[in-house]
Parts: C-alpha cells; structure tokens; sequence
C-alpha cells in the first residue's frame, strides 16, 4: 500500500468505489442490487440511504408526497 501511495495512488474504501461505480441511481436494477448491500454494511451511509428513500413517501400538509 506504501509503494502504491508513493507512486501517486490514492486509496480508497469499498463504499467510495461502489459509489464511483454506482454513477447514478436511475438504473433500478442495478440500484436495487447495491441498496441493501448499504443498508446492511453502510453504516452512515445506509442509514441516510434509508433516509432518503422515505422522504418521497412522507405525506406532507398539502398531501403530496402520501
């Protein structure tokens, strides 16, 4: 790992590169794959998965959202 960072190599963590990899959550199925892989081995990240993914499903005041 000392040799690699000496030559420029910035490491990185498997949540870091699964996120690179990820690019964007519109492809579902392979979004749908990766989701619960964070939830269950993301720690913060999974948890503001979670997060994230509730909000569109909170009913609001005006009823949007329900």
């Amino acid at each position: 790992m000392r040799r690699m960072e000496r030559a420029g190599v910035v490491p990185v963590t498997w949540l870091v590169a699964s996120s690179e990899w990820r690019r964007d959550w519109a492809h579902e199925e392979t979004a749908n794959q990766l989701g619960p892989i964070l939830f269950e081995h993301g720690g913060a990240t999974g948890v503001a998965l979670a997060w994230e993914l509730q909000l569109p499903a909170t009913p609001t005041t005006d009823g949007a959202g329900a």
